[in-house]
């Protein structure tokens, strides 16, 4: 996930935005579920993992990012992006009705 993504978050919630996809579409991750590392080779490639610090965005900035789909939460302490629809199985049958 963060070599896919730039990310925006402190604290998450299902259905929030937490990152920006290298792609068009849409990613659906747990961002608390830690990975499970069943290969030995691979475990200690994941050790050394440096995240970059969140990118904070003004009302402005959420607004020009914000797609059809997305809401935007304003509170006094925090800007949040977030999916209409927080069920990521609400998300995926809507956007097939949507497709036929």
């Amino acid at each position: 996930m963060i070599n896919k993504c730039s990310e925006f978050f402190k604290e998450s919630y299902d259905g929030m935005i937490i990152g920006e996809h290298s792609r068009d579409t849409d990613l659906d991750v747990n961002p608390v579920k830690a990975k499970e590392l069943t290969n030995i080779r691979s475990a200690n490639k994941d050790e050394n993992v440096k995240l970059s610090p969140p990118r904070l965005m003004t009302l402005e900035e959420a607004i020009g990012y914000v797609a059809s789909d997305e809401l935007i939460e304003v509170t006094p302490k925090r800007i949040r992006l977030r999916k209409r629809c927080l069920d990521v199985t609400k998300r995926k049958s809507q956007s097939k009705r949507a497709k036929d």
